[in-house]
C-alpha cells in the first residue's frame, strides 16, 4: 500500500497522509481502462476477456456525476476485515472493488515449516467458523501421498464431526445474516443452537473451536462415553427449531422484501466466476462434492442436494436453512450406523504408541518424542485433496519432497473465490442491499487472506 503525502491548506506546513491501494483500489473512469472498467461492472468474468453482457458496461458516465466511498474494512457487516470500494450514484451502487489481504494470516507459508503433524494445528485455522473442513481436507491429502487407509470408524467419526461443524458455520449465519438484517432475535437464537454443537466439540476433542481434532490416519480420540444421546439431543433440538426460524423469517413481509429478488446471478456467470458451494447451488446447479464426487461415507448415506432456482439472496437463504436439516439427516445415519473398531490407523510411521505405554517401555517414548519433534517422512509427489465446505469447495494442494515438511502447500478456499462474484451482485443495489450481499456470500476472511 502506496501512501500520498499532501499538503494541508489550513496547514502548509503540515503534510497529511492518504493511503492509496493503487491498482487494487478502485479508480476514477477517466484513469480506468475499458477492459478494467468491464471487470468492476461485472461484466468481464474471466481474464481473458469473455463478456457475457458486453451492453452492460457503462462507458458513458462522468465522474463528477458519481463518488467512490469506502466500506470497512472496520465495518460491522463485512464479516472479517473486507474492505469494498464502491462508486455510487446517490444510493445506489455503481462499482465495486472488494479489497483484500488485511489479515496477512500467511497460513500457506507457515505449513511449510511445519512438520505434516504440526499442521493441523494451522490449517484448523483458516476458516474458524468450519475448522473440522480444514483438518480434513489436509488430513485427506497427507493420507493420499502417504497411502495409507482410514479405518471405517474414523471416517465415520470424521462425518459426523464435518456435518455438525457444517451446521454451527450455517447457525452462524442464520444468526449474522439476521442481524445485517434488523431481525436481531435470530442473532440470539442462532448461537443459542451453535452452543449445543461446541460443547460437544469440547467434550470430544478438548477444544470448542480449532480442534485439530482430524488428524493424519484417523482422529485425535474417540467419541466420548454417551456421545449417542449427546448427538441425539442436538439433532432433535436444532431440527426442530429450524422451523421456528423458517416462521421467524421467511413468512416476514420486510425479510423477504430485502431478499427476493435481489443480487440475482445466473448459472452461467457463477460457473464462469468458478463460484461454488450454496452461491453457486442457488443458480440451480446441484454441485455438491458430497454427491458428485462423494469422499468418507457420503455414499453410503442419504441426503439431498438443495438447490435454488433464481440465484438471489432469498434462494442463498432458504438453502442454507434446508441444508442445516440435511447435515442434521445425516448426522442420525451415523448415529445409526456407527461401526466399532480403532478411530486412528495403528500405522506405526504415523501414529503414536498409546500413551499407557509410554511410562512403561523406552522404544514407545522414543518413538513419541521423534513422531512429535522430527514428524514422518511422506514419499515425495503431489496431490489434491477436495471436500465440501459449508461456503463450497474447499481444496487442498500438497507437493512432498520427501522430508517431514510440505515443499509446498496451497488451499483451494470457497470464500476467496466466492469474492469475485461480489461486484456483480452489488451492480445495480442499493448501499443496503451491499450488506445483504456481502452476508449471502458468507465471506470468511480467515481462508481469503490464508
Amino acid at each position: 500500500m502506496s501512501d500520498l503525502h499532501v499538503r494541508s491548506a489550513e496547514r502548509p506546513d503540515f503534510l497529511t497522509v492518504e493511503t492509496s491501494e493503487g491498482a487494487q483500489g478502485l479508480q476514477a473512469r477517466d484513469a480506468t481502462s475499458t477492459l478494467e472498467l468491464g471487470r468492476e461492472l461485472g461484466a468481464v468474468l474471466r481474464a481473458n476477456g469473455l463478456t457475457l453482457d458486453p451492453n452492460d458496461v457503462d462507458l458513458e458516465r462522468r465522474d463528477d456525476e458519481t463518488m467512490i466511498i469506502n466500506m470497512g474494512p472496520a465495518h460491522p457487516s463485512t464479516h472479517g476485515v473486507l474492505r469494498l470500494m464502491l462508486e455510487l450514484d446517490g444510493e445506489f451502487v455503481l462499482r465495486t472493488k472488494p479489497v483484500i489481504g488485511y489479515l496477512h494470516t500467511g497460513m500457506e507459508k507457515t505449513g511449510e515449516v511445519l512438520t505434516y503433524v504440526q499442521g493441523g494445528t494451522n490449517v484448523t485455522r483458516m476458516d474458524y467458523l468450519s475448522p473440522v473442513a480444514n483438518e480434513l481436507s489436509y488430513s485427506m491429502a497427507v493420507e493420499k501421498l502417504l497411502g495409507i487407509e482410514v479405518p471405517e470408524r474414523a471416517v465415520w467419526i470424521r462425518m459426523l464431526m464435518a456435518e455438525l461443524n457444517r451446521v454451527a458455520s450455517h447457525l452462524v449465519w442464520m444468526a449474522t445474516n439476521g442481524m445485517d438484517l434488523g431481525a436481531t432475535s435470530m442473532m440470539i437464537y442462532g448461537f443459542r443452537e451453535r452452543e449445543l454443537i461446541l460443547a460437544f466439540f469440547e467434550k470430544t476433542a478438548g477444544l470448542r473451536l480449532n480442534l485439530n481434532y482430524v488428524r493424519p490416519g484417523g482422529v485425535a480420540a474417540d467419541l466420548p462415553d454417551g456421545w449417542q444421546d449427546d448427538v441425539a439431543i442436538i439433532c432433535d433440538t436444532i431440527f426442530e427449531r429450524s422451523f421456528e426460524y423458517d416462521q421467524l423469517l421467511t413468512g416476514q413481509p420486510i425479510f423477504r422484501q430485502r431478499m427476493e429478488g435481489v443480487a440475482p446471478i445466473t448459472a452461467e456467470e457463477a460457473l464462469a466466476l468458478g463460484v461454488t458451494g450454496p452461491l453457486l447451488r442457488s443458480t440451480g446447479v446441484p454441485w455438491d462434492l458430497r454427491r458428485t464426487m462423494p469422499y468418507l461415507a457420503y455414499d453410503q448415506v442419504d441426503f439431498d442436494v438443495i438447490v435454488g432456482t433464481y440465484g438471489d439472496n432469498f434462494d442463498r437463504y432458504a438453502i442454507r436453512l434446508n441444508e442445516i436439516r440435511e447435515s442434521i439427516r445425516i448426522v442420525r445415519q451415523c448415529l445409526e450406523k456407527m461401526p466399532s473398531g480403532d478411530y486412528r490407523s495403528q500405522d506405526p510411521k504415523v501414529t503414536p504408541p498409546p500413551r499407557a505405554r509410554i511410562g512403561e517401555s523406552m522404544e514407545a517414548l522414543i518413538h513419541h518424542f521423534k513422531l512429535f519433534t522430527e514428524g514422518f517422512a511422506v514419499p515425495a509427489g503431489e496431490v489434491y485433496s477436495a471436500i465440501e465446505s459449508p461456503r463450497g469447495e474447499l481444496g487442498c494442494y500438497l507437493v512432498s519432497d520427501g522430508g517431514p515438511k510440505p515443499y509446498r502447500l496451497h488451499v483451494r478456499a470457497p470464500s476467496f473465490v466466492n469474492l469475485q462474484a461480489v461486484p456483480l451482485l452489488m451492480r445495480g443495489g442499493s448501499v443496503s442491499d451491499a450488506i445483504t450481499v456481502i452476508s449471502t456470500v458468507d465471506p470468511i476472511m480467515g481462508e481469503v487472506d490464508r
